[in-house]
């Protein structure tokens, strides 16, 4: 009985990895036949190279980079948001927070994660947006400012809990070596407790960037959807999945060349993700070899 008992969940695990690998490799597959479809038309040399992205008015250009550079934007204005202010909370709470209030606000934190992101979208809209234009003149009423610090408001509790585990998961026993050769316990968290946890902050880090680029709705709504090749937080932006929400309305018609779109942008944004966490995988590794 227990061999079969094994055996049934022996099965169960491994159905569940297949089926996982099945829709991945699904998903690549669909992303691919129609992005080869759309770079039989359209030359790959242009849709990486052309600063501009026009495929639905008539004077037609298919240039990523300015949804691209959108996307690169929000997330990096998200990211340098959110991991100061989400190491601070992890580093307070493991270190230097009462055990009872640990278990209240942790949980209060996480719930952040909980919340929808089209709220967060018209509470960057209708409330982050005139507060920062109260002292930014000539920001525009969609920017990729607002929509980049609502974004990392919601990412926090990726970094902030992820973290937390981390450094509470580090042995007593370089704290207590730590205080024992004099530090502080400033010098303690910063340099003793980060470095040895720095594999899980970092793999936070990376869980927290993957959802800034793939974030659709706060950056659909609160950042405006004029595709352009800027870095300049102030004005309006579009990013890669607020274009393929634009074209996913049902306003281009199904099998165009402007409906195949979304699927090269899609692909391309899988690609980059892809590269983002394979470089961070190898970074994450460097680290733990250093402290391991």
């Amino acid at each position: 009985m227990r061999k079969i008992k094994e055996r049934v969940i022996e099965g169960g695990l491994q159905a569940s990895a297949l089926v996982t690998i099945a829709v991945t490799v699904g998903i690549i597959l669909v992303l691919s036949i129609e992005a080869v479809r759309f770079f039989s038309e359209v030359s790959i040399i242009e849709f990486f190279t052309d600063t501009q992205w026009t495929p639905l008015y008539s004077d037609k250009h298919f240039g990523i980079l300015p949804l691209l550079s959108g996307t690169l934007l929000t997330s990096f204005i998200a990211i340098i948001f959110a991991v100061p202010v989400g190491l601070s909370i992890s580093i307070y709470i493991s270190e230097y927070a009462p055990r009872s209030f640990r278990k209240t606000i942790k949980p209060a934190l996480e719930l952040l994660a909980a919340v929808p992101t089209v709220v967060y979208g018209f509470f960057a809209l209708t409330v982050v947006t005139p507060f920062l234009q109260s002292f930014i003149p000539g920001l525009s009423g969609f920017n990729s400012l607002s929509a980049g610090l609502v974004m990392g408001i919601m990412i926090i509790p990726f970094i902030s809990s992820l973290s937390e585990d981390a450094l509470h998961a580090v042995p007593n026993s370089l704290r207590e070596a730590a205080y024992g050769m004099g530090s502080t316990k400033l010098q303690n968290s910063f340099r003793v407790l980060v470095p040895a946890a720095s594999s899980g902050i970092i793999v936070s880090i990376i869980l927290a960037i993957s959802r800034a680029i793939g974030e659709t709705m706060i950056v659909a709504i609160a950042a405006g959807q004029q595709p352009r090749l800027t870095f300049d937080p102030t004005v309006p932006v579009e990013t890669i999945t607020a274009y393929i929400v634009q074209v996913s309305l049902g306003d281009v018609q199904h099998g165009s060349l402007e409906y195949r779109t979304i699927f090269a942008a899609g692909i391309t944004l899988f690609i980059f993700t892809f590269l983002l966490n394979t470089i961070s995988y190898r970074i994450r590794k460097k680290f733990r070899e250093k402290y391991e």
